[in-house]
């Protein structure tokens, strides 16, 4: 059990998890650090992750007073590669060992429905845990998400596409354009990993507010339509291949509009890190709990549309309270 917040102390934090395709252990772990082993990250399998970092200037990188100390993976293999690459003291045998020896974990893998068990053990050890998008995606463990923080636990959870540096400029700040009635993203991969990207970047400009969700497509080519109470509608594609056209962005209102494209993944990402070390500190979330709430309901809404032939699914009717 630590005290929360933590304050100004030293940080140790673990980073827990890996799943396929996506490498944040590497890059989180690097920008946390403040250093790499570039021989090591020669022999990193994510090309992007490889290529960003490189590019950054050596005083751009680390947190200050915060260092990931541990590392655990579910192939051990990959944690050795991490701890090479990031300056790593530390690697678990299993993802409990940490306990007792850090101060907040990092849950790096975005496979929403095994979050829960993933984040059990620390949460039971009143550990603080930041996890990795999207928190969840499906209900019973949106509930029980809900319940741990109503009882007081300390989870954060967030998509760097949130913190990315062309979109933060339209967060709640769109009043050129006049009533907003139109936007519009396009993103690649999966719906249940990817879409929260999307989300994640449109929840912050038009506020809460969300109604109904409908995703009329596939499993691959997923077509999602968004209403929300002032008038707004959303449509978002999230298609499996759609890697050149992933990350566009249309806000459009009744006197205006702008069409952006992010670009700066390690800005988003830093920006991200800064954010939950922040939270870790003083305990003010950059994220609020309500907000990530109303993003869940609308990944697993477009989850539950598809699987019934593109349904429309009622915010309101996907509880979050037992």
């Amino acid at each position: 059990m630590v005290t929360f917040p933590l304050g100004d102390a030293p940080l140790r934090l673990a980073m827990l998890g890996m799943t396929e395709g996506n490498g944040h252990p590497y890059s989180w772990s690097i920008i946390v650090n403040g250093r790499y082993d570039a021989a090591a990250l020669a022999d990193c399998p994510y090309a992007v992750i490889k290529d960003y970092i490189a590019k950054q200037p050596a005083e751009t990188l680390g947190i200050p007073n915060a260092q990931v100390t541990h590392v655990w993976t579910d192939d051990p293999a990959d944690a050795e590669q991490v701890a090479a690459v990031a300056h790593i003291p530390n690697v678990a045998a299993r993802a409990e060992d940490v306990i007792g020896h850090v101060d907040a974990v990092l849950v790096a893998t975005d496979i929403g429905h095994q979050h829960v068990n993933r984040a059990k053990p620390f949460v039971e050890a009143g550990l603080p845990v930041f996890i990795d998008k999207p928190l969840c995606d499906n209900r019973a463990d949106l509930l029980q998400f809900s319940k741990w923080v109503s009882d007081g636990h300390p989870i954060l959870s967030s998509s760097a596409m949130r913190y990315a540096k062309e979109f933060t400029p339209y967060h709640r700040s769109t009043h050129e354009f006049g009533p907003l009635r139109h936007i519009t993203m396009s993103m690649a991969k999966k719906w249940e990993t990817y879409g929260i990207h999307a989300l994640e970047t449109i929840l912050p400009i038009t506020g809460p507010g969300f109604l109904t969700v409908r995703n009329t497509g596939t499993a691959e080519r997923n077509i999602v339509h968004l209403t929300h109470r002032d008038g707004i509608d959303v449509t978002i594609s999230v298609i499996a291949d759609q890697i050149g056209g992933s990350g566009f962005l249309t806000i459009a209102g009744t006197k205006g509009g702008v069409q952006l494209r992010s670009q700066d993944t390690y800005h988003a990402f830093k920006t991200q890190l800064e954010g939950v070390v922040s939270w870790l500190r003083t305990g003010a979330p950059p994220v609020p709990w309500a907000e990530t709430q109303e993003l869940m309901k609308l990944v697993i809404g477009g989850i539950e549309s598809r699987e019934h032939g593109g349904a429309e699914i009622q915010l309101s009717d996907i509880e979050t309270v037992q």
